[in-house]
């Protein structure tokens, strides 16, 4: 088992390979609130896509602070636990980089195969979450 703030080597496949992960951020109660989403890895940050006005945007924009939970779907005994804090949030206007996940995930370049501009569907960000805490086990 790591505990750094670095992802090992080993694990990164969980942030890169189509696995659904749980964000968990803070209601303003102090009580966790975890959602399923995509995610990705660029090497530094972990990449979180959402619409704004959804309930973990809310969250995320009055406290940072965030973890990430990935359980290998071939061995759940392994799974890693990222610690960290949104950096950034972009604004995705294009669109690109929910389209990206949706080609990782499901195969399809459109995200949620709708044809549509994201902004006559919903305004869509991405998080940038940089790891504070990494526990691989």
């Amino acid at each position: 088992m790591a505990d750094t703030g670095e992802i090992p080597a080993s694990y990164r496949k969980l942030l890169t390979d189509p696995v659904t992960v749980a964000l968990i951020t803070m209601m303003p109660d102090g009580q966790p609130q975890a959602t399923p989403v995509w995610c990705d890895y660029d090497g530094t940050h972990i990449i979180i896509n959402a619409a704004i006005g959804r309930q973990k945007d809310t969250n995320i924009r009055r406290n940072p602070k965030v973890t990430v939970l990935a359980m290998d779907p071939e061995n759940p005994y392994q799974y890693l636990e990222v610690r960290g804090v949104v950096e950034e949030i972009v604004v995705d206007e294009t669109g690109d980089n929910m389209n990206a996940l949706s080609m990782q995930y499901r195969g399809i370049p459109k995200r949620y195969g709708i044809e549509a501009p994201p902004k006559e569907v919903e305004t869509r960000v991405y998080y940038r979450i940089k790891p504070l805490r990494v526990i691989a086990h």
